[in-house]
């Protein structure tokens, strides 16, 4: 967060941002090899992942008739997460009814020409969010890791490389950013023995952050390769008054864009929460900053050569309206204007959706990350 900071408090601004759009200039959209492309979607999440609904409860909250409303909606993709403990039991033996509800989706979107990405999205050995990770200090966590995806790769292989991209692992957490390369290099040669042209979607340690991405390590000398980033700065906005955060006593203003939060309303909020958001008073968010915090996988993909992706962004429900709306608007502006594909945090959730659990539509959203406002 000090590099967020020290960007944020320089105030940079409109000359800037020409400038910088101008120097970094789009990046590569797709990949040339295999015609896998993706550039505007959505994430449906709380399905096959972070969810304890099951049987008839799973099958109803997504189904069919939401991939044509996503499709309808102008997405060209979806992105999937899925957990192990969903898809497989600890002895990495399918639960059918998962992979069923897998095979049902990707056969819907085929249908509805979308894209998918196939998200490996938390392991019983990694949580990104855990104190505790086994997957980086036992071998046998690694090899298992290895194992759901030469299962996966058995599953899906069937499906054509333009439809369908592999996504290694959502928001690795390593103690050490090499940890993390060995392990994605090791995982990807596993697919690829098997796979050898499928589209694979890497991110950089520590919760696929922006500020870690110049120290990824991408395998050499293969083009069909997606590198993808996650954004939720400024996380005083993105995770306002969230319950898992330290945030989730905050109440106060916060601001987008400008000062998110000025001297002033920092010394009139009680002493309780001073703490969590005191890092926050002073600083600068515009679209020329949440630009400059790009600056590293833009440079990253440039230099490969290779497309970049933003896998996930959203701001919490319950932030203030007309910030967080703001926020979004930049966000998608600059995906067009710099090339980078991209898919909001999510389709369906009472949190962050785009649609509310019991399917209402939040209109206004909707109508930013579409780019139809």
């Amino acid at each position: 967060m000090d590099l967020y900071m020290k960007i944020m408090k320089s105030g940079v601004g409109g000359v800037f941002l020409l400038l910088a759009i101008a120097s970094y200039g789009q990046v590569q959209k797709h990949v040339n090899t295999n015609g896998f492309k993706v550039e505007k979607g959505t994430n449906v999440a709380h399905w096959l992942s972070q969810s304890d609904r099951r049987g008839e409860e799973r099958k109803k909250f997504f189904t069919k008739s939401d991939v044509k409303t996503i499709a309808d909606l102008g997405f060209d993709h979806i992105r999937l997460p899925i957990d192990e403990e969903q898809m497989w039991d600890e002895n990495v033996q399918r639960h059918q009814d998962a992979f069923q509800l897998l095979d049902d989706c990707i056969e819907w979107c085929v249908e509805y020409k979308l894209k998918v990405i196939v998200d490996l999205h938390i392991l019983r050995s990694h949580h990104f969010n855990a104190k505790e990770k086994p997957l980086w200090t036992d071998k046998k966590e690694q090899e298992k890791f290895f194992d759901l995806w030469r299962d996966l790769s058995k599953a899906l292989s069937k499906y054509p490389n333009s439809l369908l991209a592999y996504e290694l692992m959502n928001e690795a957490v390593a103690d050490d950013d090499e940890s993390w390369n060995e392990l994605l290099a090791n995982a990807f040669d596993a697919i690829r023995k098997l796979e050898p042209q499928r589209t694979i979607v890497i991110g950089s340690n520590r919760w696929q952050s922006v500020d870690t991405f110049d120290l990824l390590r991408v395998p050499e000398g293969d083009k069909n390769i997606l590198l993808s980033f996650h954004f939720y700065i400024p996380f005083l906005l993105s995770h306002y008054g969230a319950s898992w955060t330290d945030l989730k006593n905050y109440k106060g203003p916060v601001h987008y864009p400008g000062i998110i939060l000025t001297e002033k309303e920092f010394q009139t909020l009680p002493g309780a929460v001073k703490p969590s958001v005191e890092k926050w008073v002073g600083v600068k968010f515009d679209k020329a900053t949440l630009l400059d915090l790009w600056k590293k996988p833009i440079e990253k993909a440039k230099l490969l050569g290779l497309p970049l992706y933003c896998g996930e962004f959203g701001i919490i429900a319950g932030a203030p309206k007309r910030d967080a709306l703001m926020w979004y608007e930049d966000m998608v502006s600059l995906f067009g204007e710099t090339g980078i594909g991209y898919a909001n945090w999510n389709y369906k959730s009472g949190s962050f959706g785009l649609l509310s659990d019991d399917g209402i539509p939040y209109q206004e959203l909707i109508d930013i990350i579409t780019d139809k406002k």
